[in-house]
């Protein structure tokens, strides 16, 4: 186990729920924990939130974006509350309801946030889809799934022209097409201003104050290993619930509204429900990051964080594994950037001893005192918040405690134990998917989440839960021997650092365990900088510089191995990137492990070939 060390010993004070559980032993090995603190009351709709803010703080800037000659354009709580009201109208006009639906296919925007709270308002259904399904797929099979499932009456693209060969292949008959920009060659569109046309009327009114606990939000979609989007039902109750979690845990929150600076899709849980949705509860403002963690984007990121100070940043390792470069040598950055800061928070992969070293260094050389890491578990099932680390901190595998509000069951799954939740932040089950709904929860009613935990120590509960990989993901080896995916994963990913994207373990009823490594090309290319800048991504992986860079590190995970389990014997370094179209990886990044096993089932053969093929990385 890494654990994540501390450096100075003295921490930033912030106003952060301390962990203290309530443990029941159950039967057959089950075990049962909830938060101490219970959960307070919350609102039944997200948008009483918006209301109460236009109306206590009707000139405080919500919502801003840069326009495109890169200004930033606000809009305060009062103006947001008034626009979605003249939309919501517009939405009622077109009798878009819970059955005929509003399809967002583009990404954040003011327009954007404008049509879901608009929708929202009004109790219309909306799905936000990630634009990789309309921009970056070559076939529409699950742009053609969604819109079948949804049943829209109105779907928005901003940049029209952009998403028209996506539209023209899927958009249904007679539905119609919103823009902000351009409108595609051939297909009518409707101005997104003329939505806002009208004023609103009574009729929006009524159907605000019809709109409930139970009234369904969004339909968010995740990517299934069966080649079927999931599409996880997001009541208003799950919303409002959640919000008023997070606000338990990060109460420094009730100190001073939150800033954010955030890029993360709102087509996903971690930034369409949980940052935009703790803004909008706490009264904050959002800056919609129009950069990314990437070297095409990394550079409008800075110019953005060079801007806004942000009191917290929820996001991905990545993020901070970016920024760590240019805050290193920019000191009027690193100012800015730590000047209001109050925690880091990372989810969704591990974040390694090296980063986290980088930025606490950083933090104390900047402010004089480290700055709290934290991290949990969470699942677009449950809203996202579920775990949470806490005031105890964050180490590597660590994933805390139980949020206040939610029952978590600890139960024995084969040698594992299954992570199971039950509370008002737990989605009711899947859009038109019965199946899927009834086999998600176990015979308590508690979502499975598919996720192992194990115990910190068994002994003592109290002390919290470390994420043990994802059940369905492990595999025996042909000796019978259990290996447990996701810890494996952590393990290379962190030793790693900037030279891997992701990696994929093979394989069930092999002999020995093998990776599949998605490299970071951009990274790679540095170690060899006599090679011509065009070089092909062939020569570049294949150079001995980079070929020995990921021999020392597979030979040191092996030297750490603590059997066949955790020894990874052979490697390939994979040319091309995984494919949005063959599922092998979600719209937010996520590998999906069986896919890549299985469309690649020739490179997994190379590696267990005897004797190896040269392009083969041994240990």
């Amino acid at each position: 186990m890494t654990v994540i060390k501390s450096m100075a010993g003295r921490a930033k004070p912030v106003n952060v729920l301390a962990a203290d559980v309530l443990i029941r032993r159950g039967s057959a090995g089950v075990t049962y924990l909830t938060a101490s603190r219970p959960l307070g009351p919350y609102p039944e709709k997200l948008t009483e939130r918006l209301e109460y803010w236009a109306q206590s703080a009707p000139d405080r800037v919500f919502l801003a974006e840069r326009d495109p000659r890169g200004a930033w354009t606000c809009l305060t709580y009062a103006q947001t509350l008034e626009r979605v009201r003249r939309i919501a109208q517009a939405l009622l006009d077109r009798r878009l309801s819970q059955d005929r639906s509003l399809v967002i296919l583009s990404g954040n925007s003011i327009e954007h946030a404008l049509l879901a709270f608009a929708a929202m308002y009004a109790g219309v259904l909306y799905a936000p889809i990630a634009p990789a399904y309309s921009l970056q797929a070559r076939d529409y099979t699950t742009l053609d799934e969604i819109f079948h499932r949804m049943q829209p009456g109105l779907v928005f693209a901003a940049d029209g022209h952009a998403f028209g060969r996506a539209l023209h292949s899927t958009l249904p008959p007679g539905v119609e097409l919103a823009i902000s920009t351009s409108a595609p060659d051939g297909l009518p569109a409707t101005a997104f201003g003329d939505l806002e046309s009208k004023p609103a009327t009574t009729a929006v009114d009524d159907a605000h104050a019809r709109v409930a606990g139970d009234t369904i939000a969004k339909i968010l979609f995740t990517s299934g290993s069966t080649g079927h989007p999931k599409g996880v039902i997001n009541t208003q109750r799950m919303l409002c619930s959640n919000q008023e979690m997070l606000r338990t845990v990060m109460a420094f929150f009730d100190d001073e509204p939150p800033v954010l600076c955030d890029w993360l899709p709102w087509n996903h849980t971690a930034g369409g429900n949980h940052n935009i949705g703790l803004v909008l509860y706490n009264g904050g403002t959002f800056y919609i990051d129009d950069g990314r963690p990437t070297p095409a984007g990394i550079e409008a990121m800075v110019r953005n964080l060079r801007e806004v100070a942000a009191t917290a940043h929820f996001t991905v390792p990545r993020t901070y594994e970016a920024l760590v470069p240019y805050l290193r040598a920019d000191a009027v950055l690193r100012k800015r950037f730590f000047s209001k800061l109050k925690i880091f928070f990372y989810a969704a992969a591990a974040l390694s001893q090296r980063f986290f070293d980088d930025l606490q260094a950083l933090a104390v050389e900047t402010l004089g005192e480290e700055l709290l890491w934290v991290t949990g578990l969470g699942a677009t099932e449950t809203a996202p918040f579920a775990l949470c680390t806490g005031r105890t901190g964050a180490w590597s595998g660590f994933v805390g405690y139980p949020v206040p509000g939610m029952e978590l069951k600890i139960a024995p799954v084969g040698d594992k134990l299954e992570a199971r939740v039950r509370g008002p932040n737990i989605t009711p089950g899947y859009f038109k998917d019965d199946a899927r709904t009834a086999a998600a929860f176990d015979e308590e009613g508690f979502y499975r989440m598919g996720d192992a935990l194990r115990f910190v120590d068994p002994v003592c509960p109290e002390r919290g839960l470390l994420f043990d990989g994802r059940l369905a993901e492990d595999f025996k080896l042909s000796n019978g021997t259990w290996v447990s995916v996701g810890p494996l994963r952590t393990r290379i990913l962190q030793q790693a650092g900037a030279y891997v994207q992701d990696v994929v373990i093979a394989a069930p009823d092999r002999a020995f365990v093998g990776a599949l490594v998605f490299p970071n090309v951009a990274a790679c290319r540095g170690l060899c900088p006599n090679l011509p800048a065009d070089a092909s991504i062939d020569r570049v992986l294949g150079d001995a510089r980079v070929v020995d860079t990921f021999r020392g590190l597979f030979q040191r995970l092996a030297a750490e191995s603590t059997g066949s389990s955790t020894l990874v014997v052979r490697a390939l370094l994979l040319c091309d990137p995984p494919s949005i179209d063959a599922r092998e990886i979600t719209d937010k990044g996520s590998i999906n492990q069986k896919a890549v096993l299985a469309n690649r089932a020739s490179l997994v053969e190379a590696i267990y070939t005897e004797p190896p093929p040269a392009h083969i990385i041994s240990t």
